[in-house]
């Protein structure tokens, strides 16, 4: 039987890409993201195009997410892989960001992306056999100027999927967290600013990124070596190593950096 990923976030950049490249090598996927008319598009698209699922989810939203799971086991027999790559970027101060704004992107990446991970973990442990990956990013090793929120979930992230993968070591569920630097995708784009609206601008430092079919490149061969943490960019990607060895440099160099 042919592999199953569960991909969030399937409409646009490192979700979108995942989708191609995966079906390319003959998983089939299960498509996932508020946009269902862009699932579809996109689904037409990948080869063998009928074996593949389109299942809306929103992630702000996942109190039907139970049966969503169940809909999907039922439809196509397992899901080996889980790609979390939905989620909501920041663009504002923290000091000037309604809570509202905190809040929603809290339940967005992190309460999302636990509430889905919960609903499949089941039926991995049934089969002991499975792997989540998380989408984190560089800011989830350190936080980054109009970033609090943005940040602040990214760490919950790993605060909670190195945990799951400490505990599910024992039913043979690897899990992979990924952290991206720049990459040339439209995540600032919708990124909130500071009254919950859209940033509504492609940052420099995403125009000039690296392609997102490298990003995705390398993801793959991080989860094919079941690596527990990859980290996926250019130069910025040194920023972590130097935080850990040298983190008075650290944070001279990380105040000059531009935001945007």
């Amino acid at each position: 039987m042919k592999q199953v990923a569960w991909i969030t976030g399937a409409s646009s950049g490192i979700g979108e890409e995942l989708c191609k490249q995966l079906s390319a090598k003959g998983m089939t996927i299960v498509l996932s993201a508020r946009n269902e008319e862009k699932l579809h598009e996109l689904r037409r698209q990948l080869p063998d195009s009928e074996k593949h699922l389109v299942m809306p989810l929103d992630l702000e939203n996942t109190s039907d997410i139970n049966d969503k799971a169940k809909y999907v086991i039922d439809s196509l027999g397992q899901v080996d892989f889980v790609y979390h790559c939905g989620g909501l970027s920041q663009r504002a101060e923290a000091w000037e960001t309604g809570l509202e704004v905190d809040r929603r992107i809290m339940e967005i990446n992190y309460f999302g992306t636990v509430a889905l991970t919960k609903a499949v973990l089941p039926y991995m442990q049934a089969r002991k056999s499975g792997h989540i990956i998380a989408i984190s990013s560089i800011a989830g090793k350190f936080g980054f100027y109009l970033r609090s929120a943005y940040s602040a979930s990214k760490h919950a992230l790993h605060g909670f999927f190195e945990s799951l993968s400490l505990e599910e070591a024992k039913n043979n569920i690897k899990v992979t967290i990924a952290c991206p630097g720049k990459i040339n995708t439209p995540i600032s784009l919708s990124a909130l600013g500071k009254d919950g609206k859209s940033h509504g601008v492609m940052d420099h430092n995403q125009e000039t990124g690296m392609p997102v079919d490298e990003c995705v490149r390398q993801l793959l061969k991080a989860v094919d070596r079941n690596k527990r943490e990859v980290l996926i960019g250019n130069k910025e990607i040194k920023a972590v190593t130097l935080k850990r060895f040298l983190p008075k440099l650290f944070w001279k160099i990380i105040a000059k950096q531009s935001a945007t």
